[in-house]
């Protein structure tokens, strides 16, 4: 944000009929002085602006640090190496650029680790910021805040080689499998809402155990945003295989950066999130960090 200042203005001097020196030189004095030193009004403005968002100066939980949330584990592509703080990985380079863009570098920002589900309750948070591919859906806006969008998703569905959902074209075709998302996300939304499967989904406390159900044959297809499945058939499942991208309903699936209900930091977030964007920022962290949606197929 930039801070206008108001200069003093000076009062022009008037020309008065002479009336003695000493009634000259107290006119002149009082012309000429500045015009903040003159007693306003009650509907005086005030002499600068306050600027909403100072750089390394909001009202975070440690003063002077700006404290980012995440998973633990947190996922590749999104984090590298479990390590949010080495500034790798999608969402972790995203959390740095906001962070910078708010005033606070790297030297300035901690992490902590918050579970999924428990980020998106109400109630007081151990962060300023959370960023874990969070949907933003009316549901969680009631209990907790986002940013504008740092990124548009879509929910896919991945398999193993040879399972019953293995080379499935449409969602018809997935409506008696056993699938299985992560608790409390957007992925298991999917199922229940764009699948609408005979069979009730398995939830799971974390992805890691969702790969190893759909590894021991428990479930015969997950759900996840379309980047965790590209990393997670390509890198951690023997056999891995992308089924197709579930159809887009009405307005894109987004992810924000969440905060605590009404966060005195929601508008600065969000202007750091909007100036990434338009900057093309965000653009080449994708490009970065995220495949494309080559080899993920539509579902019909």
């Amino acid at each position: 944000m930039e801070t206008w200042l108001r200069l003093p203005v000076m009062v022009a001097r008037h020309t008065l009929p002479a009336l003695g020196g000493a009634v000259l030189v107290l006119t002149a004095a009082v012309a000429c002085a500045p015009a903040d030193e003159t007693t306003g009004g009650p509907g005086a403005s005030p002499s600068a602006s306050v600027d909403p968002c100072p750089p390394g100066g909001l009202p975070t939980l440690a003063k002077g640090t700006l404290t980012i949330g995440t998973d633990n584990p947190a996922y590749e592509p999104w984090f590298v190496g479990n390590k949010p703080e080495n500034g790798k990985g999608f969402e972790s380079a995203v959390a740095y650029q906001v962070a910078e863009r708010l005033g606070y570098p790297a030297s300035r920002v901690t992490w902590t680790r918050v579970p999924f589900n428990n980020a998106i309750q109400p109630g007081p948070k151990s962060f300023d910021m959370d960023i874990n591919q969070f949907s933003v859906t009316d549901e969680r806006e009631e209990a907790v805040d986002f940013s504008s969008p740092y990124y548009l998703v879509r929910q896919t569905v991945i398999t193993t080689k040879g399972s019953v959902v293995d080379g499935q074209t449409s969602v018809a075709g997935l409506r008696n499998a056993k699938l299985g998302a992560q608790v409390g996300t957007t992925s298991l939304q999917a199922i229940n809402d764009a699948i609408k499967p005979s069979r009730q989904p398995q939830v799971f406390n974390s992805n890691d155990d969702a790969k190893q159900a759909l590894q021991n044959g428990t479930v015969d297809g997950l759900v996840v945003d379309l980047p965790t499945a590209f990393y997670m058939t390509s890198a951690e499942l023997t056999d891995g295989v992308i089924v197709g991208q579930l159809p887009q309903v009405g307005v894109p699936e987004r992810f924000g950066i969440l905060l605590d209900k009404d966060s005195p930091l929601t508008e600065c977030v969000t202007d750091a999130v909007d100036e990434l964007r338009q900057d093309g920022t965000l653009a080449v962290l994708e490009k970065t960090w995220l495949a494309g949606s080559d080899g993920a197929p539509e579902l019909s």
